[in-house]
């Protein structure tokens, strides 16, 4: 593995391994480029992996506020393609991540070869405005002086993932979320909720796959139905024994079904 730093306006920080067709791995509200690291290792022997830290998060540049959720995340997964070379790239998204990255098939289809999308939602058109605010504020209550409390990270990292987590599982996601800045952390949590609205996901054309867990307290099964009911042809899987961040929780069978649904891409023209 190897850290890089892609010199786009704010300049974004991204870990890579392996060689061939691009992979572009996108984290959720409160995590970073970190949480991949078991993907990063399961995909590096097909693949070029790389896990990209979104504006504003881990070893990125700080993004001017306030921030357009759509138009600014989807330049950052360009960007990144562009850095590489690749007029295409598949796109792995877990929760917001999912959200950014179907948005970005859906701005930019022919830059798009493949969606997975893990854990995620439909967005936010279920809500009215006094709705809205209100989620936003249950979100944002921790926050004192727009600063995040001590334990933040771990206390979010448990209240998101199963009783059988591992150590291992908790201490990521909590390393990832104790790196958030408040003021950036509250921007996106706002601009995610109120931008998200409108997308037609009934018109995605590439090949999707749609990843659940049973154990997902965030977005529970019946969300992920309504993705798999609103786009064409989506291919769906389960995790087992997992909570919303399901690829930390259960790497193995993440990793299995997203290699299987990868690897069937193979013969598709996004690689001609």
């Amino acid at each position: 593995m190897r850290t890089l730093h892609i010199p786009s306006q704010p300049r974004l920080a991204a870990t890579v391994c392996g060689s061939g067709p691009l992979v572009i791995m996108i984290h959720g509200l409160g995590g970073d480029r970190s949480i991949w690291r078991p993907q990063l290792q399961g995909l590096k022997d097909h693949f070029t992996a790389v896990s990209l830290d979104l504006r504003g998060y881990g070893e990125s540049d700080p993004a001017p506020l306030p921030l357009d959720f759509k138009k600014d995340f989807c330049a950052d997964v360009i960007a990144t393609m562009d850095f590489f070379g690749a007029p295409r790239a598949h796109l792995v998204g877990l929760s917001m991540g999912g959200r950014v990255a179907r948005t970005t098939a859906l701005q930019a289809p022919r830059r798009v070869a493949s969606l997975i999308l893990a854990n995620t939602s439909p967005g936010f058109d279920h809500l009215d405005d006094a709705q809205a605010e209100a989620f936003i504020r249950s979100r944002s209550s921790f926050a004192t002086d727009e600063r995040l409390p001590p334990e933040f990270g771990r206390r979010q990292a448990a209240a998101m993932m199963a009783d059988t987590a591992s150590r291992q599982a908790l201490d990521a996601a909590a390393r990832a979320m104790s790196t958030l800045r408040a003021d950036h952390y509250l921007s996106v949590l706002r601009a995610s909720t109120i931008q998200d609205r409108g997308d037609k996901l009934e018109t995605i054309g590439c090949p999707t796959l749609i990843i659940a867990s049973d154990q997902d307290t965030v977005y529970p099964q019946a969300v992920t139905q309504e993705l798999l009911a609103r786009i064409p042809h989506a291919a769906s899987a389960v995790i087992a024994n997992a909570g919303h961040i399901s690829n930390l929780e259960q790497p193995q069978a993440f990793n299995e079904a997203i290699l299987a649904f990868l690897k069937a891409q193979k013969n598709d023209s996004a690689y001609s």
